[in-house]
């Protein structure tokens, strides 16, 4: 099957992130069975969700890993031209939830395994596809926890979101926190005999803007970023029921998008400790019911990798043209595979970022073309 069938059959599974995705799965597993190829399925513990992992030639050896996420984001509320999960040509470009971000790829990476599968390989090829990457990157911890107890695991990775086939070799890290104020109910007659938790929240979220403007002013920065600086961002805020009444509860959530070199505990401390240090010995002059609790709901790290690393060097050779690598502010698995298995990482697939969670996502045929341009040359690379 070509790249394009390929992709045909692996956006047809509708496989948002709330969803099953074990369609797609065995569909993969059966067509590299085909090709004498064995696979395992990492469950999650559900039953409902696998990743796939695969290793294609010699099994003692280290080689390259293909990396991918089979979950999509939501096309609900959408206005789709065509139907998402079918596979649409018009001008030139692939339509289809998932074509961009980043069935592509995998579509790509599966297209040559008849290749590799045919000859003596001194070089194996690895192919891990995760789930739920879309909602923090979840399923690839399980995939990763049982390649630590591999005998042999891949040297480098090579990550397939949509770069328009640019090597980058870094990334932002996030940690997404939800943070609930407890306060005291009362009548809004009587405001001093109560603690507003909207208040208190309001005064907490102001602290977290101080902190994102001291990034923007202090950095540290690195201009490889569009915004070259960690961040600070509050997306979700609720509390209250009725005006007449001082609210006793409210939550909001908040995401730090931080360079490799900060870190994100330190940061939330600091938040914590405001909250702690600042705002709660106010609140207990009032009742000793109240208080501030945060529970992280996401998170990842970010990813560096050396411009003189052996993956960087090993990838851009097998693009048919040579370009400057760059860093993304967007979140991949690479940052898992390399802090925790030590495996080295560069991002690059096919289509362009700014296509992908939206309405009509794409990805163009010169860029599919392009990926499988790639792949050709990682057949002739492992197998010579």
């Amino acid at each position: 099957m070509t790249s394009r069938e390929l992709l045909a059959r692996l956006v047809s599974f509708d496989t948002t992130s709330a969803l099953s995705n074990l369609e797609l799965i065995h569909f993969v597993q059966e067509y590299l069975a085909q090709y004498g190829v064995e696979s395992q399925c990492i469950d999650d513990d559900t039953g409902s969700k696998a990743n796939l992992y695969a290793t294609i030639g010699p099994q003692d050896k280290c080689g390259i890993m293909l990396s991918g996420h089979t979950d999509v984001v939501p096309v609900k509320g959408q206005p789709w031209t065509s139907d998402p999960f079918t596979l649409t040509e018009r001008d030139e470009r692939l339509y289809a939830r998932g074509s961009c971000d980043m069935k592509g790829f995998i579509a790509s990476a599966l297209a040559i395994v008849p290749q590799l599968s045919r000859q003596t390989l001194h070089m194996p090829v690895h192919l891990a596809f995760s789930y739920d990457e879309e909602v923090g990157c979840l399923g690839v911890r399980r995939m990763i926890d049982v390649m630590e107890g591999l005998p042999v695991r891949p040297a480098m990775a090579i990550i397939g979101e949509p770069t328009s086939m640019k090597v980058m070799i870094g990334h932002k890290g996030k940690r997404s926190v939800r943070v609930t104020v407890t306060g005291q109910s009362g009548h809004s007659a009587y405001p001093t005999e109560a603690v507003n938790a909207i208040e208190y929240a309001a005064e907490l979220v102001a602290e977290i803007r101080r902190i994102h403007a001291e990034f923007k002013v202090n950095g540290p920065f690195d201009s490889d970023y569009r915004v070259p600086h960690t961040t600070l961002h509050v997306g979700v805020f609720n509390g209250g029921t009725a005006l007449n009444i001082v609210p006793n509860q409210c939550t909001f959530d908040f995401e730090i998008r931080h360079l490799p070199q900060d870190d994100p505990d330190v940061i939330l401390q600091r938040i914590q400790d405001y909250a702690a240090k600042v705002l709660l010995p106010d609140m207990l002059g009032v009742s000793v019911k109240v208080g501030f609790d945060f529970m992280t709901l996401s998170g990842y790290p970010g990813l560096y990798t050396a411009p003189d690393a052996a993956v960087v060097e090993f990838a851009r050779g097998l693009l048919s043209e040579d370009s400057d690598v760059s860093k993304i502010s967007f979140g991949t698995e690479g940052g898992l595979f390399s802090e925790r298995l030590g495996i080295p990482a560069v991002v690059c697939g096919p289509g362009s970022i700014q296509q992908a969670h939206k309405a009509d996502e794409y990805v163009s045929l010169a860029q599919l073309q392009a990926c499988d341009g790639m792949m050709g040359r990682l057949v002739e690379r492992v197998a010579r």
